[in-house]
């Protein structure tokens, strides 16, 4: 049997590590390459030809939804899992629009991850149930949309760093941006979401769910 070659893209390699022991133990997926950033993911697809992307939405540099667009473009055929730490609240619906075919949080067992990528790699998609109540919500029509919702990408990524405890100077050094560029993001995430502060932001990202509040402390 020919394995379907995998490449797997994340800063972390103790995660790397991990992801290519489980899959040494199956007889029909192969961990085919690794990436740590995204000029790396681009660089190996130019090269080689992969069967499934597993991709970490949160790699420095160049956002994970804009990466996405980046592979679709190079190789709309390639299907992409994301293999994420944030909860599918954060960025799922974002990342199956930018053109992902699933989302999976790294807290899901080494079963269900693999199920997922066997079915993200024949062509289907994979949401949990919550996603797809995400989605189905959104298709809903509403009389006014949520503030977050009305954020695009590249703020809304600023909006979740912000709300975890980031500074700009940190957000600046993780996204490969400008201090001065991310406090225009917030100033805009401020105004959009008709916010005044950074704690009103925060007392809104836990009672939407965004973040929890155990990760504050």
């Amino acid at each position: 049997m020919n394995k379907l070659r995998v490449l797997l893209a994340d800063d972390h390699a103790i995660i790397r590590d991990g992801l290519r022991q489980i899959l040494a133990d199956t007889e029909d997926l192969e961990a085919a390459g690794e990436a740590a950033n995204g000029l790396e993911v681009m660089a190996l697809i130019r090269e080689q030809t992969w069967d499934l992307l597993v991709l970490d939405i949160s790699m420095p540099g160049r956002s994970g939804l804009d990466l996405i667009r980046m592979v679709k473009d190079e190789c709309p055929r390639l299907p992409i899992l994301i293999l994420s730490m944030h909860q599918e609240e954060q960025y799922a619906v974002r990342a199956l629009h930018a053109g992902a075919s699933g989302y999976l949080t790294k807290e899901s067992d080494s079963a269900l991850l693999l199920h997922a990528m066997r079915r993200v790699a024949a062509g289907g998609v994979y949401v949990s149930d919550k996603v797809a109540e995400l989605m189905a919500r959104g298709l809903r029509p509403l009389t006014a949309a949520l503030p977050h919702t009305l954020l695009s990408d590249r703020e809304y990524q600023v909006f979740n760093l912000l709300v975890q405890g980031q500074g700009p100077g940190d957000i600046a050094t993780e996204l490969s941006l400008s201090v001065k560029t991310i406090s225009t993001h917030k100033t805009r995430i401020l105004q959009k979401m008709g916010m005044g502060n950074l704690s009103e932001l925060v007392r809104y990202a836990i009672s939407h769910h965004l973040i929890d509040a155990d990760d504050l402390y």
